[in-house]
């Protein structure tokens, strides 16, 4: 994950933990969910000795234990909320530099193959040997679209590969591609913030996190595509149609923990998932180019096209 994406969940998450009136966290836990004392918060340790814990008895300590609970159980939805922006925000970018990657080189890539192709065939066509006729069919044949294949993606299929639409079927995503790799700030901004107010993570019931799962899908398809007015609109929505967050969580020291529990483990899903993105083909490119992956693609495309040149006047001389 690129460094901007760590230092915006870092102050993201500093901005949206609960705090105490002394400004520290409810719990002690930092964003990254480790204590203040650097040891990994798992959601269950940190309060075991709390007075409240299941095998306690009941009485004003009992409740004042539960009310560190659920503190403590808030503190760890907001710094997992802001964890799953950080590594959504950098799914959208690794998505959109191969989508961008496949539009802006695949073309200059398939004319260099073209270029081979008909080079091995004029060299061929020279010697007329066949290990050079043998290659020349090679390179025709990586060039030229299987039948079955170009006729299973007809009208999605071209010589330069799959067309706008064709790229949409098969990726299940928006026909027009994002103009950038990374959103505009604006765009970033709205994003963070709206998904902040509709995440899934913040409800309990399995009918509300499915409303706000489906809306915070809208919410990551107009930030993938940096529309930063779509953004805004639903923000509006939701404002006007979004329930508000569900009542606090029942007072009970065994949901609570349980709830803990499920958060520390969705957090070592996520982890498992920022880790592969980063150690990704695409995620390894967009480490060479973190501040600015658009003139990453932009470089590499006029590499192609000095390739793409030095080929034609190579062809060129062969069939003069």
């Amino acid at each position: 994950m690129s460094d901007e994406a760590r230092d915006d969940a870092a102050r993201n998450e500093a901005a949206g933990e609960e705090k105490e009136p002394d400004g520290s966290t409810s719990d002690g836990t930092a964003p990254d969910g480790t204590t203040s004392e650097g040891t990994p918060f798992d959601g269950t340790a940190s309060d075991a000795s709390a007075p409240g814990a299941p095998g306690d008895g009941g009485g004003p300590e009992a409740e004042a234990g539960t009310r560190r609970l659920a503190q403590a159980v808030r503190a760890a939805e907001n710094a997992l909320i802001e964890f799953e922006i950080a590594v959504e925000t950098y799914r959208i970018e690794v998505e959109n530099f191969s989508r961008l990657h496949e539009q802006r080189l695949g073309p200059l890539y398939a004319k260099i193959e073209e270029l081979d192709a008909k080079i091995a065939e004029a060299i061929a066509a020279r010697t007329g040997d066949p290990e050079d006729q043998r290659r020349a069919r090679e390179a025709r044949a990586a060039v030229t679209p299987m039948p079955l294949v170009s006729e299973l993606f007809s009208g999605w299929l071209d010589g330069e590969g799959f067309t706008p639409e064709g790229y949409a079927m098969m990726t299940d995503q928006s026909v027009q591609p994002p103009p950038r790799v990374r959103p505009s700030e604006e765009a970033r901004k709205l994003y963070r913030e709206l998904a902040r107010r509709c995440h899934p993570d913040l409800s309990t019931d399995p009918t509300e996190r499915g409303r706000r799962d489906a809306f915070l899908s809208r919410v990551n398809q107009a930030y993938a595509r940096g529309d930063a007015d779509e953004l805004r609109a639903l923000t509006e929505e939701w404002e006007n149609g979004g329930k508000p967050d569900d009542e606090p969580l029942a007072p009970g020291a065994s949901e609570l923990y349980a709830r803990l529990e499920w958060l520390a483990s969705r957090k070592e899903l996520l982890a498992d998932a920022a880790t592969a993105l980063e150690d990704s083909a695409v995620g390894s490119m967009l480490r060479m180019a973190e501040d600015d992956p658009d003139a990453l693609l932009d470089e590499v495309a006029e590499g192609l096209r000095r390739q793409i040149a030095t080929k034609e006047a190579e062809l060129a001389r062969l069939t003069a």
